[in-house]
């Protein structure tokens, strides 16, 4: 039985969140960028709004304290380049003590 696939395989996105500073995801950038076989990498806006009444407790302070959350968008060229940077990403994140998170798509 053949499969009807018109085109070629589409390329896996990968989607991760990193809860670090600024540097953190500055390091884990570079190293995604750095990775052979990657076709595009971009640090998305969080698509969560964050709304800050004037009476919330966080009013007046400053965004910068702690760790943010920062998102990156990973076109990899094929499968084993996806789980490379996976396993690159992961084990940066380990020598940088960062949480990160990768979203499936179950496209």
């Amino acid at each position: 039985m053949r499969s009807h696939h018109s085109g070629p395989t589409p390329m896996p996105t990968l989607r991760m969140r990193i809860t670090g500073t600024d540097d953190d995801a500055r390091a884990i950038g570079n190293l995604l960028q750095s990775i052979e076989g990657i076709e595009h990498v971009e640090e998305v806006d969080d698509l969560m709004p964050h709304l800050d009444d004037d009476d919330s407790s966080s009013a007046g302070l400053s965004d910068d304290e702690g760790p943010g959350t920062h998102e990156f968008e990973v076109e990899a060229g094929n499968e084993s380049t996806a789980q490379k940077v996976r396993d690159a990403v992961q084990e940066l994140a380990l020598q940088l003590d960062v949480f990160i998170e990768f979203e499936v798509d179950e496209g």
